[in-house]
């Protein structure tokens, strides 16, 4: 790896990043700087670098994530910058780590995992004083990378790139991305676990978050016994996460009552993040607490996927076709089944459950309130009221799922609905033909024409003009999402040399809402020769 001194001059706003680096300053370290894969005992991080990428090549970068940075377009289109962000040079300051943490993986408690291919290149200081970790995923083996080798490829980081910022745009609480690296190695995968290994290109994709603790940090120390350790991790998540409940330094010891006044905290920053994935169609794939973020933001994009055809059961992980258990209808209770690992892994240090117990119940309410909220702004509604819309919203999800419907295009749909008392059966129903995949059965389009009489008729008790609901629907639900086989149109497109339409996507996708004239195509619902291709309909775990 190249030092500084090596190398041309730096631009001037990558030279400046100031780096803080506060959890390698205030938490312990691994004393072994070997990547030998291995138990890591009293420590929260171990010291790593990056393995040099033989012949990296920009594929795209985020403009938005650059600026939050202080990264000029110039400065981001630099040999600099690739070389940065590649892996192949450290700026000064920097301080390269694999943080250890275990996980409940499918129900079941995995222990030691860790950042088997993710580097923390630092923490970038901000001259507005926010604070954002850099780091590389897929830039070489850590301690924690058990039997793999460390590195990603890149199908899964189109779809890491794409997603982040995709579900930023969305207004989805989310982990960002700063850049999209090929390395010019390949990578051996599997990609379906089914012994045929193949062999792919290699890239590293720049993750940026405020933090990347998850709620498998605290469960591996408290199921380590090692409290010390713990309680020193969680002051310091307070302190720095959420400084708003914390008292300032250098105060004593944080108390009993703070941390559950944290614990309701990221219980209600959960609860919010799912309802937002329900709201847009996202299913995440794979919620072992490990792929938990404590800021309550989605982060870990590996085989996620969104709905098309609505179906609660359905799950784009081909490792939980099985059991389902991370399918989209189960999302909600899986987060708290989540949350109830975390307050587990803090019962140590309140003395009891007693009162963890109660702190769970923000969880559901939050949740229960939010979803009303939001199922009501998906039907133009001004709020919502229990005597009559539990009802309508019940009856249409299972209209929906009565026959083959694409969920985004039926809710955009539903915007231009006309609800004057007395409409024709075909102007009520002719906004909603684009979302269907099939011709639909005279049982369900009666019963879909019912309850289009319902809710026109909640609609003018209201007193919502039209033109106002269409306005205020379409400002929650999206025009565009990154449908699953746009993703695998745009890695065939990368894997062949033309980052085209990874770029053109993220420029699509950075208005959702908009209706955007010459890019209907990517609005357009799932192509029948999509139905059952690999990386499109369901996808496995590899990357």
């Amino acid at each position: 790896m190249s030092s500084p001194t090596d190398l041309p001059a730096l631009p001037a706003d990558l030279a400046g990043l100031d780096f803080e680096n506060r959890f390698t300053r205030d938490l312990p370290a691994d004393p072994d700087t070997s990547v030998v894969s291995r138990g890591v005992l009293k420590a929260s991080f171990s010291r790593v670098r990056p393995v040099r990428a033989p012949a990296p090549k920009l594929v795209a970068y985020s403009r938005e994530v650059a600026e939050l940075l202080g990264l000029s377009e110039e400065t981001c289109r630099s040999d600099a910058f690739l070389r940065v962000f590649s892996g192949n040079e450290l700026l000064e300051g920097m301080d390269p780590f694999a943080m250890c943490y275990g996980g409940h993986q499918f129900g079941n408690w995995a222990g030691q995992l860790g950042d088997g291919r993710a580097i923390n290149l630092g923490e970038v200081r901000t001259q507005e004083g926010e604070h954002w970790t850099l780091q590389l995923k897929g830039a070489g083996p850590t301690p924690y990378s058990r039997h793999a080798d460390g590195f990603a490829v890149l199908r899964s980081s189109v779809r890491e790139f794409l997603c982040s910022e995709a579900m930023h745009h969305l207004g989805v609480p989310t982990t960002r991305a700063l850049s999209l690296v090929t390395t010019g190695a390949e990578v051996e995968r599997d990609m379906f676990y089914d012994g045929h290994p193949e062999m792919e290109p290699g890239a590293v994709v720049c993750r940026v978050a405020r933090s990347f603790v998850r709620f498998g940090n605290f469960e591996l120390l408290a199921s380590r016994k090692d409290l010390e350790l713990l309680r020193k991790l969680v002051d310091f998540t307070i302190r720095n996460d959420y400084p708003e409940l914390a008292p300032p330094l250098p105060e004593i010891e944080l108390t009993p009552e703070i941390i559950l006044k944290w614990f309701r905290e990221v219980s209600r920053r959960t609860a919010e993040m799912v309802v937002e994935w329900m709201r847009v169609g996202f299913v995440h794939g794979v919620m072992n607490t490990d792929n938990m973020s404590i800021l309550g933001q989605t982060i870990d994009y590996g085989p996620y996927g969104w709905l098309e055809g609505y179906e609660p059961m359905w799950t784009p992980n081909t490792t939980d076709a099985a059991g389902r258990r991370y399918c989209f209808g189960a999302q909600p209770d899986i987060a708290y089944w989540n949350l109830a690992r975390f307050a587990g892994a803090l019962v140590g240090l309140l003395g009891g459950t007693e009162a963890l117990q109660e702190a769970m119940q923000v969880y559901p309410e939050t949740f229960g309130s939010r979803w009303q909220a939001m199922v009501s702004a998906k039907l133009g509604l001004k709020s919502y009221e229990a005597a009559t819309d539990e009802a309508l919203v019940r009856e249409l999800f299972e209209i929906l799922e009565a026959v083959e419907t694409d969920m985004t295009i039926f809710f955009r749909g539903l915007a231009d609905v006309p609800a004057a008392e007395g409409a024709a059966d075909d102007d009520l129903l002719a906004a909603l033909q684009p979302a269907y995949y099939t011709d639909v059965p005279d049982e369900v389009r009666g019963r879909t024409l019912r309850w289009l009489r319902d809710y026109t008729a909640r609609v003018r008790g209201d007193g919502t003009p039209d033109a106002e609901r269409r306005e205020a629907m379409n400002a929650v639900n999206p025009r565009y999402v990154l449908r699953n086989y746009l993703a695998q149109l745009a890695i065939d497109k990368a894997q062949a040399g033309d980052p085209g339409l990874v770029e053109r996507l993220l420029e699509v996708l950075r208005r959702p809402y908009d209706e955007q004239p010459g890019q209907e195509e990517f609005a357009a619902k799932r192509p029948e020769w999509a139905r059952e291709r690999a990386g499109c309909s369901m996808l496995s775990c590899s990357s």
